[in-house]
């Protein structure tokens, strides 16, 4: 395994399906903080801006960069992150599924509500994990994560950020979106030096607060799948949508769109 993990960590991933990972991307703070600069000045098709009216601060997301971002591409190819994500997974092959960045400034009130990322995305099977990286200290505002929630029986119904709508037409599949906090629920939380990461996979309910802090709360994530994820249908478009894909269900992910980055 690579020596940034050790056993336990493998172990604690299967059972809880997060943890966290120290210094995972401690050498490409520099590259990854000038990749977000460049998505911020140039968002792609898909960024947003996730405040309404009367909210305080930014809240910026976008994804699906890592091809026309090179900073991206160097970290996702390059850096110790698909070598880890096999070893996590327990996987011989890893391919990249999407890069997300997610920009808190200071003083930024929403918070990012409760969800898997699961249900949004085309993609089944177990073996899949996302490394979720601060590039700025974390102390109040960085993930939250349910342990366990990969294994529930029903996946949370997605919902939309902004509006906080039903994404899919059809919920009967879904549970509603509980709360964790309330509940009582399993919540792994962090202190986060700039470049550790915490390493979760798709089926995890997280979440985040607000940015009450005096310092902006730049994210990385890169989302990684390995050798049971095939392609499923859901009961609308996914997000992210990747239009005209050409896939159907059962197929393994096409590697000219998502490639293999790291193999045995």
């Amino acid at each position: 395994m690579h020596p940034l993990i050790t056993q336990a960590h493998i172990n604690t991933f299967q059972q809880d399906g997060v943890v966290l990972i120290k210094g995972l991307f401690e050498g490409q703070i520099d590259i990854i903080r000038s990749g977000i600069d460049t998505n911020m000045q140039s968002p792609g098709p898909y960024a947003a801006e996730n405040l309404n009216p009367g909210d305080s601060g930014r809240f910026f997301d976008d994804y699906c960069n890592w091809t026309r971002i090179p900073e991206f591409e160097e970290v996702i190819r390059h850096s110790a992150a698909a070598e880890v994500a096999a070893d996590l997974m327990k996987s011989n092959q890893v391919q990249v599924f999407h890069d997300h960045v997610l920009v808190k400034e200071a003083g930024t009130s929403k918070a990012t509500p409760w969800h898997q990322d699961g249900p949004y995305y085309f993609v089944n099977g177990i073996q899949n994990v996302s490394f979720w990286s601060p590039m700025d200290p974390v102390t109040t505002n960085g993930l939250r994560c349910v342990a366990g929630s990969h294994l529930w029986e029903k996946q949370v119904l997605p919902t939309r950020w902004l509006t906080e709508s039903n994404f899919y037409p059809n919920t009967n599949d879904y549970m509603a979106v509980p709360d964790p906090d309330a509940q009582g629920m399993d919540i792994k939380e962090w202190k986060m030096a700039a470049g550790d990461a915490i390493a979760f996979n798709f089926g995890i309910l997280h979440g985040a607060r607000g940015n009450t802090t005096g310092i902006r709360r730049r994210a990385f994530s890169i989302r990684f799948v390995g050798d049971d994820a095939r392609y499923i249908e859901r009961p609308g478009p996914t997000s992210p949508p990747f239009p005209n894909h050409n896939m159907s269900s059962g197929q393994r992910l096409r590697e000219d769109w998502f490639p293999v980055v790291f193999a045995r």
